[in-house]
């Protein structure tokens, strides 16, 4: 599975931003994918995944600010990002973990939020 991602670069604190992730490859039916983020000097944590059958979660210092969102048909990741803050800074990746639990990464994508 090769993942695609893009969107990102230089937002201004309380704007708002739009990553994509395609996926392809051999996709299995049931999966999950996911966005993760990387600060400088920090540990990547997750910001958001949502099921192939819909459902999400998310970390709490997203919640409400953050939606992820997909399109099965076109194997295509979404996260949207409102009410941007300087914490959000991050390179952001996206995952795919597939039905018999084997994970890729993007490349990565700069996201960096001024105040």
């Amino acid at each position: 599975v090769q993942l695609q991602a893009s969107g990102g670069g230089l937002v201004q604190a309380g704007g708002s931003l739009r990553l994509s992730c395609a996926a392809s490859g051999s996709i299995s039916r049931f999966n999950i994918m996911a966005w993760y983020r990387q600060a400088p000097g920090k540990a990547r944590e997750l910001v958001a995944m949502v099921t192939s059958g819909g459902g999400t979660n998310y970390a709490d210092s997203v919640k409400g600010r953050f939606t992820i969102s997909r399109d099965n048909a076109k194997n295509t990741v979404y996260l949207q990002g409102t009410s941007l803050k300087p914490e959000d800074t991050a390179v952001y990746y996206c995952q795919y973990r597939g039905d018999l639990g084997n994970t890729y990464w993007g490349q990565g994508t700069l996201v960096t939020v001024s105040s």
